[in-house]
This record gives C-alpha cells, sequence and structure tokens, in this order.
C-alpha cells in the first residue's frame, strides 16, 4: 500500500476556506435564519464511505460548504433570538483564525507567552469592566456550564477545607454534606455543575413571578441547618432577564457562612454600562462569577469565562503539577484556573473585542441590545392577542399569543418564514415564545422588523 500524497501548502485550502467562509457571511443581514437540510441530506452530499484515496483539500472544503451550509442555522443574524447567542465581531471572528492557525496550547505561561499574555489581558480587562475585585482572577473555559463548574468545584473545596475535611486527599464520600443552594429558577446549567460536583441536586429557595430569588425565603431557608454551605445567585433569568436582588442576597449568605456563586452567562455584562449595572448592585461582594464571552460581548463559540475573588483557592482546586510540566516562576498559568491541559487559546478572541471595543464600546453594545428589547417589547405589545409576561429590564423578551396553541402555531410559522427566529419555552404554566437579544448587529431597526415578521405571520394563523 503506498502512503497518501497530502499537499502541504496551506494556501489553497485557506484561501478556498475564506471564499467559503465571505459567502456565508454574506447572508447575516437578510438570509433565510433555519436550516433546510436534514442530517441525512447532509451526510448523502458529504459522502457516507470514506474513500480509499482523499480528495485535494480545496475539493473536500467546496463539497463541505455545499452540503453543510443547507443544513446550518443562521445564528448571527440580527433576527435570530433563539436560545441566548451572540454573533461574532468581525475582528473577534478574525482572531480566532488567528488561533486555530498559531495552534497553541495555551496551558502554560512560559511556553506559549504570546497567546497567553492576550488571555491573561483579557481576563484582567473583563474583571475590571464588570467592577469586581482587583484580585479576582479569570480563565477561559468552553461556556457557562463549565465556568459555573469552576465556581462551584472551588467553593465545594474550600468550604469543607474550612469544615476539616480534605477533598483532594480524601475525596468526597465521609466528609460532610455540603449545602447546596440555588433559586428556584436557576438555569440548568448550575444543577449539572452541581451533580459534576458530586453535590447532587441544589436546595431550592422560592422566587417571585420574575424568577427573581426572595431573600426572605434565602434566610429562612438558611436558617433551617448549619454547616459548609454554597449559595448561587442568578444574574439574568433565561426567561424574565431579571436580576436576583444580589446585594441583599449576598449579605444574608456570607453572614450564615455561606461561599457565593453568581452565574450571570449574560446578565453580568450588566456591570460594564453605567445605565444598567444598577442591576448587578452588590455582585462584587460574591466569591466567584460566571459568564460568556460569546454571549453578550460577541466573540465565536466558545468562550466562557470562570472568575474567582480568590486566585490561590482557585489553584488549590485546578492547578496540574508534573515533572514533564514547566512550572512557572511568577504568576499563575492557565491550567491553574480550568479543568483543562489541554486548551485552545480561546481568550485571544475576547481581547480582540475588547480591544477594538474599549470601555465605552463595550457599554454601547450592552446599551444596544437592552435597547433593542425594550424596542422589541414595545412593537409586539401592539399586535393583537399578544401579552409580554416578563418586566423588560434586559436583554430578554418573553410573550404569548392568546392560548398555548395559538403560541405554538406563531411560533411555527416564524421558523418557516425565516426572517426572524424565537426559541419556544414553558413558563409560568404556559407556552411561550423567548426573544433573547445578544446579537452586536441588531438595533432598534432590526426589532422593528423581527415584531413585523411575527405580525405577518400572526396574519396566516386563523
Amino acid at each position: 500500500m503506498t502512503g497518501v500524497s497530502v499537499d502541504d501548502s496551506f494556501g489553497p485550502a485557506l484561501g478556498e476556506a475564506s471564499r467559503l467562509a465571505e459567502r456565508w457571511l454574506d447572508g447575516v443581514r437578510d438570509g433565510s435564519i433555519p436550516a433546510t437540510a436534514t442530517i441525512d441530506q447532509v451526510k448523502d452530499a458529504l459522502g457516507r464511505s470514506i474513500q480509499d484515496r482523499g480528495d485535494d483539500a480545496t475539493t473536500v472544503l467546496r463539497r463541505m460548504g455545499d452540503a453543510i451550509e443547507p443544513g446550518l442555522l443562521r445564528m448571527h443574524s440580527p433576527r435570530f433570538h433563539g436560545w441566548v447567542i451572540g454573533g461574532a465581531h468581525p475582528v473577534a471572528l478574525a482572531a480566532d483564525w488567528l488561533v486555530s492557525a498559531w495552534d497553541q496550547n495555551a496551558t502554560l505561561r512560559t511556553v506559549t507567552p504570546g497567546v497567553v499574555a492576550a488571555e491573561e489581558l483579557a481576563g484582567e480587562w473583563i474583571v475590571e469592566l464588570l467592577g469586581l475585585p482587583p484580585a479576582a482572577e479569570a480563565g477561559f473555559v468552553t461556556g457557562a456550564t463549565m465556568a459555573n463548574f469552576v465556581g462551584i468545584v472551588t467553593a465545594r473545596d474550600h468550604v469543607l477545607r474550612e469544615a476539616g475535611w480534605d477533598v483532594a486527599a480524601d475525596g468526597l464520600s465521609g466528609g460532610p454534606r455540603v449545602r447546596f443552594v440555588a433559586g428556584a429558577e436557576r438555569h440548568g446549567s448550575l444543577d449539572e455543575a452541581g451533580r459534576f460536583a458530586g453535590l447532587g441536586a441544589a436546595q431550592l429557595v422560592d422566587a417571585d413571578d420574575e424568577g427573581r430569588m426572595r431573600v426572605d425565603a434565602l434566610r429562612e431557608t438558611l436558617a433551617e441547618g448549619d454547616g459548609p454551605t454554597i449559595v448561587c445567585l442568578q444574574a439574568g433569568n433565561v426567561h424574565s432577564g431579571a436580576f436576583d436582588p444580589i446585594a441583599d442576597a449576598v449579605e444574608v449568605a456570607h453572614a450564615a457562612g455561606a461561599w457565593v456563586h453568581i452565574d450571570g452567562a449574560f446578565g453580568l455584562w450588566a456591570a460594564a454600562s453605567p445605565r444598567l449595572r444598577h442591576l448587578t448592585e452588590g455582585m462584587a461582594a460574591a466569591d466567584s462569577w460566571a459568564t460568556d464571552a460569546h454571549k453578550t460581548l460577541n466573540v465565536p463559540y466558545d468562550c466562557g469565562i470562570a472568575i474567582v475573588a480568590h486566585p490561590e483557592l482557585l489553584h488549590a482546586s485546578f492547578a496540574q503539577h508534573a515533572a514533564y510540566l514547566t512550572a512557572t516562576e511568577v504568576g499563575s498559568d492557565p491550567n491553574d484556573r480550568v479543568p483543562e491541559l489541554s486548551r485552545r487559546a480561546r481568550g485571544v478572541p475576547a481581547y480582540a473585542a475588547l480591544a477594538q471595543l474599549g470601555r465605552h464600546g463595550v457599554a454601547e453594545l450592552v446599551e444596544r441590545l437592552a435597547d433593542a428589547a425594550d424596542e422589541l417589547r414595545a412593537r409586539l405589545s401592539e399586535l393583537p392577542e399578544v401579552r409580554i409576561l416578563n418586566d423588560v429590564v434586559f436583554t430578554q423578551v418573553c410573550a404569548t399569543f392568546g392560548s398555548d396553541e395559538r403560541t405554538r402555531a406563531v411560533t411555527g410559522e416564524l421558523a418557516r418564514d425565516g426572517v426572524a427566529f424565537g426559541s419556544p419555552s414553558h413558563w409560568h404554566g404556559r407556552d411561550v415564545l423567548r426573544f433573547s437579544v445578544s446579537n452586536w448587529l441588531t438595533d432598534r431597526a432590526e426589532a422593528r422588523r423581527t415584531a413585523a415578521a411575527v405580525a405577518d405571520a400572526l396574519t396566516r394563523i386563523p
């Protein structure tokens, strides 16, 4: 059997990839949003069987573009409001290409100082923009689930250590039970992080109609027991966008000796806006925070951010040591802050976005998203039988259209039309259509286009 010849020049492949990327990105503003091909159709177009001899790079890439594009959801459209998904600033996308080209395993600062320097600056700037303690340290992970995991594991190890139990040496079995407390309307990523950390299901605290944790209920819950405790708060409810009363909740939790972690996947960025930072008042007094850069900051997937106020505790939980790993003499390594030893330099695109936007640009971005959400609320409210279920305080709009059946019909009709996209959900016992305003291209004008698409969908429903 002879070896397969592979072209070792990058030019043709990168040129074709650039052409295909530009073709796709040309449809950002006005292309139809839903995917039009199924998985089976894409597999058929790609070719189901591996060939004895492969094709040249340009042919492979061209086939991928033609086969895969119909199966893509245009998540970076300014009228895509599904889940909580941002787009990608051109500079952040370009920086992400550089990260792939540089292909660094960004785990040791003395080995890959170039990308680690950019990541560390991005982390320091994020801490500063969010008004968090200057000594806090950020690590870049895949998303808010892993960012929550980092915060909760650091918290778990610390509260057990304070109770006289060393998790690193003895594991969890036989140790004191950790009280894992969260709001009734916490995001599911907290539940998953708690399971990963071996804490089991969270003890839930009642929330109000907007999904905010009730401080009086938190006080009562904490008074019912003692021992090592972690309290998880929320900055940005996935349905309402509401923020827990953070300042009061942190005070109550700390008075009970608890570690306070804040899940702020998209809402933490409100602190970067002078106009909106009142929503996060008091959050700097917490112990750890989780957020995403691929949501509000609009860098490409994936880029989550775990921030811990006490770096030495973070390192105690995550640092890896081995003879073959070059130890740093100054500062900490990226692998001291995250679970991964092999990791992409995902913080570099965050640096690029922050470097281009600057402090004022980040604030303007956050405020533009909030303004667009308010515009969408106002326009949808003018339509017959539409009811907005939440107080629109940030970037989430939750709507119903009379009955559950009619809401589902609007959701389906909007998706078929392809002009705008919202994601269906169920909240407070009702089917709802959720609009999350997270894309850097979304402004009041695009919000009006989304509302017009909803109005058009309504005309086609009996």
